[in-house]
Formats: structure tokens, sequence, C-alpha cells
């Protein structure tokens, strides 16, 4: 049996990707969902872990280090903290 993961609300969606922009110092219409951070914007891994921080202050959740991987894009992001939320 596998567990559905609740999708984020707009509003959510909408807080992530401000987070993303501040940080890696982007335009909204400059970063789409399947945009890469590092090879498209830039971003080095250390903008990457200040996304994750930020993430777990405005979220109240705890992201793994291990889950740098898979947040490369605004997609990766999303998945993430929609599963740590649903902890």
């Amino acid at each position: 049996m596998t567990t559905q993961i609740p999708a984020l609300d707009d509003a959510e969606k909408d807080r992530i990707k401000d987070i993303v922009c501040d940080i890696l110092e982007l335009e909204l219409d400059e970063v789409t969902d399947t945009s890469l951070f590092k090879e498209e914007h830039d971003a080095d891994s250390l903008r990457t872990i200040e996304i994750l921080a930020s993430l777990e202050r405005t979220f109240a959740i705890t992201l793994k280090q291990s889950e740098l991987s898979r947040m490369v894009n605004l997609a990766g992001v999303y998945a993430v903290v929609a599963e740590a939320k649903a902890k």
C-alpha cells in the first residue's frame, strides 16, 4: 500500500518560490518549476543550504541535508517540503 503525499497549496508554493528567488537573487519570472538552480541560475551549494534552512524556519519542518540532492528545481523543493509536512 502506498501513502499519498498531500500536495502543497498555491499559497505554499508561492511562498517557496519567493524564498528561492530571494536567496538566489532572481526575479519571480526567471524561475520555473523545472529550471535548474545550479545549471541555469548559478546557485552554489551554500545558497542551496540557505534555501533548506529558510524552508525549515518558514514551514516549521525538519529537512535532512541528504534531501539537497533532490532540491535541484522548484518541483523538487515542492516534493521535499510536501513530504516533510506529511510526517
